[in-house]
């Protein structure tokens, strides 16, 4: 989130960062521009909006030390947005769920707001996580299935373009063209998808008796769609416990 909103126009003026690890706070601070602080009361204290980024059961913790924050902006997995507002009773909170293509401003961010979070809080947080990308609005008891479909999948989609390349090399062609290529297909297709049904694609692409048809086969023997299902059901079941 740091990265996209540093590349992109009406982004932050400042950005503030602490961490457990000072040395990690630092790095990023002077990759972005922004400006590494000493603790989580400093930072609650100069920010706008305070950015949860820790891991779930370090909010007690959190919330201890960062009370003086006006504008709370929760990316805890799996903890309810509710149950961040009550550890800061005094501060506006917000919950999202981003994807890592929101370093490049292409993410989709899964937004939930508390109860009594005030709407000029709410256009204002809307305003610049749309920097970043998508943003939609989820029910809160949703966020860990949408989580689970736009959260994870970026790693599963690298990994199908990754082997693909990787095969494509394996019968000569250069990696580095191999990779480009999965790349610049896979970013098209994306686009594709958005005018044309994921079915109608497959068809088109798959002729009768054809290399693709023969592909699909494969994939199918080899128990792809089961994969990717299984990894969705197992993602939800971490997130749950």
């Amino acid at each position: 989130m740091a990265r996209g909103w540093a590349r992109a126009d009406g982004g932050p003026d400042r950005m503030l960062f602490t961490d457990l690890d000072a040395a990690r706070a630092e790095a990023l601070a002077a990759e972005v521009g922004g400006e590494a602080i000493g603790s989580i009361a400093e930072l609650a204290e100069q920010s706008d909006l305070a950015v949860l980024a820790v891991k779930p059961g370090a909010l007690e913790d959190v919330a201890a030390e960062g009370q003086a924050a006006g504008a709370v902006l929760s990316l805890l997995g799996a903890v309810p947005v509710q149950r961040v507002a009550e550890a800061f009773p005094e501060a506006a909170v917000v919950r999202v769920m981003p994807n890592q293509p929101v370093a490049v401003g292409r993410g989709v961010l899964c937004y939930s707001a508390a109860e009594a979070t005030p709407q000029e809080v709410d256009r204002e947080v809307r305003a610049l996580l749309e920097l970043l990308g998508r943003v939609v609005d989820v029910e809160d008891e949703l966020f860990d299935a949408a989580t689970a479909l736009s959260g994870c999948s970026p790693a599963y989609l690298a990994l199908v373009v990754s082997k693909i390349a990787e095969a494509g090399a394996a019968d000569g062609l250069d990696s580095e063209l191999a990779l480009s290529l999965m790349i610049d297909t896979a970013a098209g297709t994306a686009e594709l998808l958005r005018h044309r049904d994921p079915v109608d694609v497959i068809r088109a692409v798959a002729s009768p008796g054809g290399s693709t048809e023969a592909g699909l086969a494969a994939l199918d023997r080899e128990g792809a769609a089961g994969a990717f299902a299984a990894a969705v059901r197992a993602s939800l079941e971490r997130m749950r416990g």
